[in-house]
């Protein structure tokens, strides 16, 4: 099992899930978060002050699938979050050692 980690813009979050429902990824965890990378924020200017955006809008998509999904779910991330532009965001891929559903109680795959 793995846990994917994406970062991405926040705009992009309608298509990325439909490209995930396409391939049978069936739970998301999504998060509204804030941060920066190579883009280093930028300058706007409100009310006639100019001011520093320093953290730039994001959204966290959490992914728990099992291990043989996990190139097309990097593919469909990929695919529907590229913009070709600076900030486009990042994909971390973990091991996932247990999953238990609480109503349940059923364990590893299943529970996923």
């Amino acid at each position: 099992m793995k846990m994917v980690i994406a970062i991405i813009k926040p705009f992009k979050l309608d298509d990325v899930r439909e490209a995930l429902s396409e391939i049978g990824v069936q739970g998301v965890t999504v998060t509204e978060v804030k941060g920066f990378g190579r883009q280093k924020g930028h300058t706007e200017l409100y009310r006639g002050a100019e001011y520093t955006v320093d953290f730039l809008p994001k959204v966290k998509l959490e992914i728990a699938i099992p291990a043989d999904l996990l190139d097309r779910t990097i593919e469909a991330i990929r695919g529907a979050a590229n913009t070709d532009k600076i900030g486009d965001g990042k994909i971390f891929v973990t091991s996932l050692e247990e999953v238990i559903r609480i109503r349940t109680g059923e364990t590893g795959p299943e529970a996923i």
